[in-house]
């Protein structure tokens, strides 16, 4: 699938919490192929358990593994994904929300992205949901 990044034209902030590298693109422009529109995921384990309670990083790493999980039942990979929201419970865990999400996206395939702070998740556990979507060759 032909696909374009549009970089990020500077650093979101000289310095502070939205400072240093980050995993998202300004946009991503895609030809026609199969989407596949991944439903908002939790960290939830393969036992239905939710792990790393009051932990962002572990949290993150798990709900980015359950993405990696759907995507791959779809015939994706991270590589495809176009587009990703991110809910969390604390802005101020930005940082560490992005240093986890720089192990699974890389280089220059960045998706573009949202993140908004929510107050409330369908478990009381929950700091970060991620939904996303990817564009495959049809």
């Amino acid at each position: 699938m032909p696909k374009t990044i549009i970089p990020l034209a500077g650093s979101m902030a000289k310095s502070g919490l939205f400072s240093g590298k980050l995993a998202f693109s300004d946009g991503v422009k895609v030809s026609p192929g199969e989407m596949v529109f991944v439903t908002g995921q939790l960290a939830f384990d393969e036992e239905r358990e939710l792990v790393g309670k009051g932990d962002i990083r572990v949290q993150t790493r798990q709900v980015l593994e359950n993405v990696k999980s759907v995507l791959g039942r779809a015939g994706a990979t991270f590589q495809d994904i176009v587009r990703v929201t991110i809910f969390i419970k604390e802005m101020k865990q930005f940082r560490e929300i992005h240093d986890v999400r720089l192990e699974f996206f890389s280089g220059d395939n960045l998706p573009a992205s949202t993140m908004v702070e929510v107050n409330a998740f369908t478990h009381d556990d929950a700091l970060i949901e991620i939904e996303a979507i990817a564009v495959i060759d049809s």
